[in-house]
């Protein structure tokens, strides 16, 4: 269970760190689990080309093509992905946050991250909820580091208090990243820090919060689980693609 002053960072900071939330054992299950869906090609995977970042591989075709990001629907995919993703060890403190009755969302994340060396991309500033379509960008992800996550293997950068900021339309650009280059948003990104976590740890991470992350510059693939949920009186918008899947309880 979430301390007061845990329910407060969260509240106030927009991002949240819970210890060693997984044993290494369970790490590593998930780990080779994820290399053996991608040995076997096991769909639906995003590849880094589908994602059109700046230095993404321009098509499958091309070299570096077949780099998998993500193997999608996690959740489905396995029973012990599943288990993790509405297991109480998530479930009780995403209660204490969202209320009784939350959701997990099977459209949104609901993924292996999986940043590779050589090919992985940069992830630009960012709030998850440009793309999510409830009425309320109230949504909280967890992401398991399955690995160690540093600034090296291209961890989370974040932006602390940002999910409480007002930002205008021409601070971002048409994909609604964050601009980089305009003089307004100097200030709120001399504020990112990186999110560094060690094996089993949890972040919990507002879907307004400005994040960001860096590429992986070491010879190691870095994998991360990734989970994403609402309260019960969150609705996804009707016809929506938030809307198009049906949602577990915790």
């Amino acid at each position: 269970m979430l301390s007061a002053a845990q329910i407060h960072a969260f509240q106030t900071q927009g991002f949240l760190i819970l210890p060693q939330a997984a044993s290494a054992v369970f790490c590593e299950q998930v780990i080779e689990f994820a290399q053996q869906q991608l040995t076997a090609h096991c769909l639906p995977i995003e590849y880094e080309a589908d994602t059109r970042y700046p230095g993404a591989p321009a098509s499958r075709e091309a070299e570096g093509g077949q780099t998998a990001r993500r193997l999608l629907q996690a959740y489905a995919r396995d029973p012990m992905l599943a288990q993790w993703a509405t297991g109480e060890t998530l479930a009780a403190p995403l209660r204490q946050l969202l209320g009784d009755g939350a959701l997990m969302s099977q459209v949104h994340h609901n993924c292996i991250m999986t940043k590779q060396p050589q090919y992985s991309t940069a992830t630009g500033w960012h709030r998850d909820s440009r793309y999510w379509q409830f009425e309320r960008a109230e949504l909280i992800s967890s992401w398991l580091a399955l690995r160690d996550e540093t600034v090296e293997n291209g961890c989370l950068l974040v932006i602390p208090g940002s999910h409480r900021m007002t930002v205008e339309g021409e601070q971002l650009d048409a994909a609604q990243f964050l601009r980089t280059d305009l003089p307004q948003n100097q200030g709120l990104l001399a504020q990112a820090v990186p999110v560094a976590l060690k094996q089993g740890d949890v972040l919990f991470f507002h879907s307004n919060l400005f994040h960001a992350a860096g590429k992986n510059q070491t010879s190691a693939t870095k994998f991360s689980m990734v989970f994403t949920y609402r309260a019960v009186d969150n609705l996804p918008i009707p016809g929506s693609r938030s809307a198009s899947l049906p949602e577990k309880t915790l």
